[in-house]
């Protein structure tokens, strides 16, 4: 079972982009982020002809994930529990029938929080404790679950070009990255470095000061593998050239392949 995650930025500015990715590359799972759509508008007629089954949790103009399943897709749910309040469009999750077995996949686009200090990154911080909680309810469950997306968070100085430049960033601060850390001491894996300790591997690219051609990256993307998830991981890996595409997101993405 392939499963990519993948911040496209806009679902009406890269249609072309995803429908072309998703017919090339052919993911069975495809796990997106900042559609910027609401539901109703969702192009499904579209991707839905290349074999896909489609659940959006979506908002105009902002945020906005989606599921996109060539596997049986089945309940699935919106929203990250725990603030009635929040309207942010940033938590689908869903459960795909593989050909061996069952796979929750969670799907999340986390927070900015920039700029910094402020109210932003006072939420980002308290949607992280959310996602804590959330990740606790379903460890007791002993299954495999994959919580995979945009994180908004460079978890190590080995996964960013230039550190010195990022040290004030809400992706970079201390308190993001202990929260990360704090996610994997629950049990979780983060797939890539399941597969490689290099450095250099970034997920995302800047639009402005020609960060692509400079390989000023940073690695923000990821996946988080419950043990049980973990243990079926075949592949873990960063589809790099996708930044240099036609039309491009500034993220790519990003791939796990599980024997399920």
């Amino acid at each position: 079972m392939k499963i990519a995650t993948y911040n496209i930025n806009g679902i009406r500015a890269r249609l072309e982009t995803v429908t072309s990715w998703l017919s090339e590359q052919a993911p069975d799972v495809a796990l997106l982020q900042e559609i910027k759509i609401v539901d109703e508008a969702f192009p499904r007629e579209e991707i839905e002809r290349l074999g896909y089954r489609i659940a959006t949790h979506g908002q105009k103009s902002f945020n906005g994930v989606a599921i996109l399943s060539k596997l049986p897709l089945e309940d699935v749910t919106r929203g990250l529990p725990g603030d009635d309040s929040d309207d942010h469009a940033r938590w689908i999750e869903g459960t795909v029938i593989g050909g061996q077995r069952a796979v929750r996949v969670c799907c999340l686009y986390l927070p900015n929080g920039n700029p910094t200090p402020g109210p932003k990154y006072d939420y980002k911080l308290r949607w992280m404790e959310r996602m804590h909680a959330r990740v606790r309810e379903f460890l007791p469950l002993e299954e495999p679950i994959v919580f995979a997306g945009d994180y908004n968070v460079i978890p190590e100085a080995r996964d960013v070009r230039q550190p010195d430049n990022w040290r004030e960033d809400a992706l970079f601060l201390p308190e993001s990255r202990a929260a990360f850390r704090r996610l994997e001491s629950l049990g979780l894996y983060d797939a890539i470095r399941l597969r490689s300790q290099a450095a250099g591997l970034y997920s995302f690219w800047d639009f402005q000061r020609g960060s692509w051609e400079r390989d000023n990256g940073i690695r923000i993307d990821h996946h988080l593998l419950t043990p049980q998830a973990a243990d079926l991981l075949v592949d873990a890996w960063i589809e790099r050239e996708a930044r240099g595409g036609a039309k491009p997101s500034d993220h790519v993405p990003v791939w796990i392949d599980l024997d399920a």
